[in-house]
């Protein structure tokens, strides 16, 4: 079993901060728990209700989030106890102990979590989006192909299709891009069917090891030096752009801003790689929106993978 580590990652609500692991907590379910009583079946909340200040425990996945008591009813703030927090959870986690505990005789049924599934079109005719009615990833993930998806085996059972091509995964939804050739129609129903099988049967859709690669990326990306113009292009792509493109089944990320050119180059993934109207979208849309906010100190937007 590899180390667990636990960081602290703030929210934006000021009473709830959750503490991330590097290995999965859960597969596939969320627990909300609103007191010990109520956290029966979960030692570790049960744990932390001791603390005071705890109003509510929610797990999910590889993470723990939790909500205090506003500070004008308990005087304490998340500064002063977070990093106590997160060394209390890395110990209980280090120790082997359980996160969830299932009761025996409801083991058989909870393996099952009814599941539902819909196909969903995208801008881009390649693309189909297949929603589920709860999250199955806490972050977006891109598999172009299967020797990429060794560590998400749901994606690696997915390329075993012969029409699957290149796979996006994001929250409560997966966007399979086909093959040429094929035809949505003759076999749409076919994945559909296949995803929601998957995911209600509770096995595994990421290993930890995705999660160490995540963690190792992120750790490069918050090393990297942004200028203050980088900083507000990607705040206004966060905030104007990325919500409308994460809906379309796809993702807009920044690579990088040229001053002598005024040119940004910007990372296309899911539905939005190679969509026809991606083109137009980055001209009318993100390139004049660009322009317009920052004042001229932006002329052209360009897809480096588009």
């Amino acid at each position: 079993m590899s180390e667990i580590n636990i960081s602290v990652q703030l929210t934006n609500n000021e009473n709830i901060v959750k503490f991330v692991a590097n290995s999965f907590l859960t597969q596939a379910k969320s627990y909300e728990f609103i007191s010990i009583d109520d956290a029966k079946q979960s030692p570790i909340a049960q744990e932390l209700f001791y603390l005071p200040f705890v109003k509510t425990i929610y797990i999910s996945q590889n993470f723990i989030a939790i909500e205090k008591f506003p500070t004008d009813l308990t005087q304490i703030k998340w500064e002063d106890v977070q990093n106590e927090v997160a060394e209390t959870i890395e110990n209980y986690l280090s120790a082997g102990k359980p996160v969830i505990e299932v009761p025996e005789e409801n083991e058989k049924n909870s393996k099952k979590i009814p599941i539902t599934i819909y196909a969903e079109s995208t801008p881009n005719p390649e693309v189909l989006k297949f929603v589920a009615n709860r999250s199955i990833a806490n972050t977006m993930y891109e598999f172009k192909n299967k020797s990429e998806s060794i560590h998400a085996p749901l994606a690696n059972e997915l390329f075993n299709f012969p029409f699957v091509k290149e796979i996006f995964i994001n929250n409560n939804y997966v966007s399979v891009t086909k093959q040429n050739g094929y035809e949505w129609q003759e076999f749409a129903n076919e994945l559909r069917d296949f995803i929601r099988t998957y995911i209600e049967s509770g096995q595994i859709i990421f290993t930890d090891e995705i999660l160490q690669k995540e963690e190792q990326t992120n750790k490069l990306t918050e090393e990297r030096e942004y200028s203050d113009i980088d900083k507000e292009i990607i705040a206004i792509l966060n905030e104007y752009v990325r919500p409308a493109v994460e809906a379309d089944g796809g993702n807009i990320a920044f690579d990088s801003y040229h001053e002598n050119t005024k040119t940004v180059k910007v990372i296309l993934q899911g539905a939005c790689s190679g969509c026809p109207s991606s083109t137009v979208t980055l001209k009318n849309g993100i390139e004049a929106m660009l322009t317009e906010m920052l004042n001229g100190k932006v002329t052209t937007v360009e897809a480096i993978n588009g």
